[in-house]
């Protein structure tokens, strides 16, 4: 029984250890793809308009403070979030996935995707506003037509 309990209690701590070094290998990893991807960049962007807004709200805090306090959140808030975004990537993309994502955003083709995606978003969104606006349009031109 002792004996049992000594093999299962190693299974156990071996298999925990190897879930442990898979996480932390994906999280890196996953890191690395935010990172080469240009979603990093985007994460630094939204954290830079949170202290915006912080500092106006508090405008009696010294530059020197929100020097140090930006420093520490952007890296830190980074390093949490993709922690909390493992288990949400970990369903849908395996690391092998993440690292060959990985590879593709190194590539030329991939670093222009990286320059390009914010530029083509902007042009898109514009787009896409005129778009919904004239399927509004059509729309209610034809409630009208139906007595609506």
């Amino acid at each position: 029984m002792k004996k049992n309990f000594i093999t299962i209690a190693l299974i156990l701590t071996v298999s925990f250890t190897a879930i442990g070094q898979v996480d932390k290998e994906y999280s890196k990893s996953l890191k690395k793809m935010f990172e080469v991807s240009g979603a990093e960049e985007s994460y630094q962007v939204a954290i830079q308009q949170i202290f915006a807004m912080y500092r106006e709200e508090y405008s009696n805090v010294g530059s020197d403070i929100w020097e140090d306090l930006e420093k520490e959140f952007s890296n830190t808030s980074l390093d949490k979030l993709t922690e909390m975004l493992v288990p949400v990537y970990s369903k849908y993309l395996t690391l092998e996935d993440l690292q060959e994502l990985i590879e593709f955003y190194e590539t030329p083709i991939g670093k222009k995707l990286v320059y390009s995606t914010p530029l083509i978003l902007k042009e898109s969104m514009q787009i896409g506003k005129q778009w919904g606006i004239k399927i509004g349009e059509d729309f209610e031109k034809k409630m009208k037509e139906k007595g609506y």
